[in-house]
Order: C-alpha cells, then structure tokens, then sequence
C-alpha cells in the first residue's frame, strides 16, 4: 500500500483505445471553440446540439415532469438545461454543472467609428483581464448583434471565413520604441489606443471624413445598419484565427477562449450524454469575466427561480431542495508553467497531462472572495471519481499574495449548496490564445459524467 500522494499522467498510463477517445473527443470541442467565441454564439451552438439530443424549450412557470429534457434561454446569452429524472429528489437534490462562456476580449464603445490620418477606425472598450499588448498585431475579427429601432436584431460575423478581411490594431516599431520600453507593461500599453483598422479608401474623393462615410455605405450594404445603430449593438472583437493542434503529437490545443468553453463543453457532452436517475441543472453563464452581474450572469436570481420551480412541480420544499443539491463550478485553473516557476507553488497548482484539477478555494490573499469548500463534500467527491476512474488533481491559482482569482462557486454555495471548483488547468490564461490538454480536456467530461451519474 502506497501511502504518498502522486499525481498521475494520463498519456504516460491511456492504452491505444483511450488514447482514441481523447483524440476524438478534442475533434467535437474543437468545432465548438470555433463556431462559439461570444456567449452568444455559443448559447446557439449548444441549444442545437440539446434539441439534436431531445430537449425542449421551458418557460417559467411550466410545469416540470419526471423525465423532461429541457432548457431555457436567457436573452440568448446564458442557458440553463435541466434533466428532471425519477430520484427523489427531497433526498437527492438536484446535481449542479456550472460554467461560464464569456470570455477576454474587446468591446466596441457605443459611438465607436472615427477618421484620422487616412485610416477609418473603431473605439473598443476593452472587457475581462487582459493584458493589453496581447491584442496588439494580430487579426481580429468582428462578431455580435445589432438591434434596430424596428425590433429587428442584425448578426454580424466579420473575419472568420477564408475570405473575409479582418481587422487590426497597430504596434509602435522597435526603431522609435526607446522611451516606450522604459515604461512598465501597464504603463506603456493603454486602453484607449486598442482601436481597430477598419478602413482606408474615401468615399467621394478627398471629402472630410471619407474613409468613414464609406465604411458606413459598406456596412450599410451588407446589414442595413447606420451609424445610429451602434447605439445599441454588441459587437465584439476576437481573435480571427481556428482551434489548432499543437505539437508532433497532436497532444495540445491553441485557442480563443479556453477559458472557459474548455469547461462548458465537457459539460454539455456529460449531460446529453450520461444516463442517469438524479435531476440534473447544467448551467452556462454570461458576465463571469466581470464579476456574474447582469440578468444573465450568475448573480440572477434565475437560478434561485429555476430551483423553486423544480420543488414545486415535485412537490418539495425549495429551502430543502437547495440543501441536499450539489454543484461543480467548472471553470479553468492556472497550469503549472516552468518558464515562469516562480509564480506558483509546484506542489499546489495543476500539472498538464494529469487531470481536470479541483481547486478547493480561489480568491486572493487570505482566501478572499473565495467558496473554500469543506472537507465532507471533496471526500465524497474522491470517492465519486475513484469508483468511476477519473485521473484528477488537485491545486491552487498561483503562490500565495501573488494575485488571485474568482468564480462563479461562492454565488452559488451562497444559497446553501454545497459547491467546488473543477475545471481544466490552462497555460497563458486570458491571452488571445490558450493552450489547454488534451487529456485534461476529456478528464473534465469523465468527471462531470460521473458527477451527474
């Protein structure tokens, strides 16, 4: 009997079989990164795949049966599927998968288009933690809605297909960058210079303003959309480029928005796809990047409601429903870097190639901000993932007074649910582009399976 804990590889032990499994299974996530990169899209992409797999729209208020499949669309930028199955569930409550689908990017600004020197451009306003010179050089592309005066709400998706053009924000050249490089990053990079290039050619010779007013006959053409109606769109910039494989081996995956569709969609595959008698509630929401407010963020009373309306149509104390129920929060951790080692505490912080990693409190400092789950429910929960022979770990964000981190778990665990972080650990959190593993990908969607189950 070994009586050390060690973490264990998951590519170093998978034979031929698993390691098929693994591969395929990053394929379908891979299609989900990029037809997902707003929450909106990836409300859509998701609603499709839940109606592919049986279930039903819900409104509030409905009546809930024993056996329905059914989800509810908040505003199209959060989503809520319940299975309700045939457990009791005044003994069971109801099993929780939550994870967020915003993700770091920029905003457009509500009046965002101007001309200067020639160029036509686009204000942003930037929206999460990023750090700011990330976004600078790369192609970017145009997604979200525009909602017309008329009721009419236009899509906008610029710069994904192989002939769209993209947009760009320019870097200063090292040749001039002397008394650049004596400022610090936060310093040196500010907000108000992430604005895009969205045009160059003037509309009616050398008018003031040219480039802008062809810019707008442009968009006008293809949408129908004015200037005015910036006034009440969402647009949002992202990274242009695909999910790609990384390395020889195919082992890894680059990215726009790991963080955290690489929880959502282990999710959502555990859900469509594991039988099982609990009632279970699987949760994507909007706005975690800024802290869960708004109506579609975790914050809402939605998921106090939904819960309600369960205990009613089983006939249940709601209070008593919210005391036996359990949640993973499943969002993204922090992966041990080696080219950084000094950020972390080697022993306390998820391994790549080891396992969807539990986080057994996040926040800053002394543990502010933070759940911090209690010692019953994680052994409980070793012993759920034990039976069903998942390789999972265990660690922290970073080393202690370092920085720090939330979720969405202390909103949930603050109407009496017991809750835990678990979520895939990421290399280059919040850059354009993350890096994830395989592995740990299908870890997450085993664990969330055999959480549910």
């Amino acid at each position: 009997m070994d009586l050390t804990y060690k973490r264990k590889n998951i590519y170093a032990t998978a034979d031929k079989a698993e390691l098929k499994r693994i591969m395929d299974y990053a394929e379908g996530y891979k299609s989900f990164l990029d037809n997902g990169k707003t929450e909106r899209e990836a409300v859509a992409y998701t609603v499709a795949m839940a109606e592919k797999a049986g279930y039903k729209p819900y409104t509030l208020g409905d009546k809930i049966n024993k056996g329905d499949k059914l989800y509810y669309n908040n505003r199209g930028k959060a989503l809520f599927m319940l299975r309700a199955g045939k457990a009791d569930i005044a003994k069971n409550g109801v099993r929780i998968l939550v994870a967020h689908i915003d993700s770091p990017r920029l905003d457009l600004k509500q009046v965002p288009l101007y001309e200067k020197a020639g160029m036509a451009y686009l204000k942003t306003h930037y929206y999460g933690g990023i750090k700011k010179y990330h976004w600078l050089t790369i192609p970017l592309a145009l997604h979200g809605v525009v909602a017309l005066k008329t009721g009419k709400t236009v899509s906008v998706n610029i710069g994904e297909a192989e002939t769209d053009p993209v947009f760009y924000i320019t870097d200063l050249l090292p040749h001039l960058s002397q008394e650049l490089n004596r400022k610090t990053i936060g310093e040196g990079f500010e907000a108000e210079n992430l604005n895009l290039i969205i045009g160059g050619i003037p509309e009616g010779g050398e008018d003031k303003d040219g480039v802008k007013k062809n810019v707008l006959k442009l968009l006008n053409e293809k949408y129908g959309i004015t200037e005015e109606d910036f006034l009440s769109a969402e647009l949002q910039a992202v990274p242009a480029a695909k999910a790609k494989d990384v390395g020889l081996d195919r082992s890894f995956i680059a990215a726009y928005g790991h963080d955290d569709s690489v929880c959502a969609y282990p999710e959502i595959t555990a859900t469509l796809e594991t039988e099982t008698d609990q009632t279970v509630l699987t949760i994507l929401a909007d706005k975690e990047e800024i802290g869960s407010e708004g109506n579609t963020g975790m914050q809402c009373v939605l998921i106090d409601d939904l819960l309600t309306e369960i205990a009613k149509s089983y006939g249940v104390n709601p209070a008593l429903l919210r005391a036996k129920s359990m949640c993973l929060s499943a969002d993204v951790t922090a992966a041990y870097d080696p080219d950084f080692a000094s950020a972390f505490d080697d022993n306390n912080v998820g391994q790549v190639n080891c396992g969807v990693t539990m986080n057994k409190f996040t926040g800053a400092r002394g543990k502010s901000g933070s759940n911090d789950a209690s010692a019953e429910y994680i052994g409980y929960l070793r012993g759920v993932f034990e039976k069903a022979g998942v390789v999972w770990q265990t660690g922290e964000l970073g080393r202690v007074d370092l920085g720090g981190g939330g979720t969405v778990a202390k909103y949930i665990a603050k109407i009496n649910i017991d809750t835990v972080d678990m979520g895939v650990p990421v290399l280059s959190m919040h850059a354009p582009t993350e890096l994830i593993s395989k592995a740990d990908l299908y870890s997450a969607h085993k664990a969330f399976a055999a959480f549910i189950k």
